[in-house]
């Protein structure tokens, strides 16, 4: 097996992964894995640019992973950043600022690479299962945008397009610099036709209504999950693989556009950094629901991280 280090870096979160990976059997093992809210996205809807102090925040975080990585003895390191970074006018400031931490450029990828490597995390251990079929349908919530996969053994169609949580919070639930709390009807139905705008868009590439099985990845998804079990914490083991139905979906996210920020942040299960955005989070994946007609959504805790987990162990072993 070979000792990786995957940094999966998107406009609400940085996460880090070290493992060890056998990408000929796609066996992982994790050996650290992590989250740490940074919101590098803020703002960028609006201005298109990187703010000072969420480029110091996630620089702050990557360093707090460099000793992480060193300690671990990682061979090989891939850093890769998403829909905030790929927007924005200053991403130099960030390539640098990366490059001087960890001593690799973050790599700065398409929607459709992403999209690939959400796939690949999310699906790579679900092959061959016989309760569920195929083709899955991936669909990764992120906080810039959201990553939409059709495949089986092999990805058939992706597409990103920019409904993330944090983008929709900031362009329909924000008033005079806060959030509105809770939105009101206009917003919401607002925010509801830019996410339908967004699934036609989707729907030009990839055929949503031919899955069989809908996986739900990122934290809007997962911590619907934890809403739905009434987890008295954050617990991975009891979100990974669960199941969702469309109606407690549904109810959660009828539920959480109604309430108050106090009323959210004393959902024992909910981070702190996903209070303001779980909202909107949640309304694109009842929206997703609905237009592909799933019953239920399978949730998983392996997502891009694992795919760039996957995808570096395969260049180190090539280059070895």
């Amino acid at each position: 097996m070979t000792r990786v280090a995957a940094v999966d870096c998107g406009t609400n979160s940085i996460r880090l992964l070290v493992a060890d990976v056998d990408p000929a059997t796609g066996q992982l093992v994790d050996l650290d894995r992590r989250m740490t809210i940074v919101r590098l996205g803020q703002g960028v809807d609006r201005t298109g640019r990187l703010a000072p102090e969420a480029l110091e925040r996630t620089f702050a975080a990557c360093r707090d992973y460099a000793a992480i990585i060193k300690e671990l003895g990682a061979e090989r390191l891939r850093f890769v950043a998403t829909s905030a970074s790929r927007d924005a006018s200053n991403r130099d400031d960030f390539v640098r600022g990366v490059l001087d931490i960890l001593g690799v450029e973050p790599e700065v990828v398409t929607g459709d690479e992403e999209a690939e490597l959400s796939f690949t995390g999310a699906t790579r251990e679900l092959t061959g299962r016989d309760d569920l079929a195929t083709p899955y349908l991936v669909v990764d919530i992120g906080g810039g945008s959201t990553e939409f996969v059709v495949g089986d053994d092999a990805v058939r169609a992706g597409r990103s397009v920019n409904i993330g949580c944090v983008r929709m919070t900031e362009r329909h639930l924000v008033r005079d610099g806060k959030v509105t709390d809770p939105p009101t009807p206009d917003q919401i139905t607002a925010m509801r036709a830019d996410i339908e705008a967004a699934l036609d868009l989707a729907e030009e590439t990839v055929p949503l209504r031919e899955a069989r099985t809908l996986v739900g990845l990122a934290g809007s998804v997962t911590t619907v999950s934890a809403i739905a079990q009434d987890l008295p914490a954050y617990d991975t083991e009891a979100i990974h693989h669960s199941r969702v139905s469309y109606d407690r979906v549904r109810e959660i996210t009828e539920s959480l556009l109604r309430s108050t920020h106090a009323e959210r942040a004393a959902i024992p299960s909910m981070h702190p950094g996903r209070v303001d955005v779980i909202g909107a989070g949640a309304l694109v994946l009842l929206s997703i629901m609905e237009r592909v007609g799933a019953s239920e959504v399978v949730v998983s805790e392996h997502d891009i991280l694992d795919g760039i987990a996957f995808k570096a162990a395969e260049e180190a072993e090539a280059g070895k």
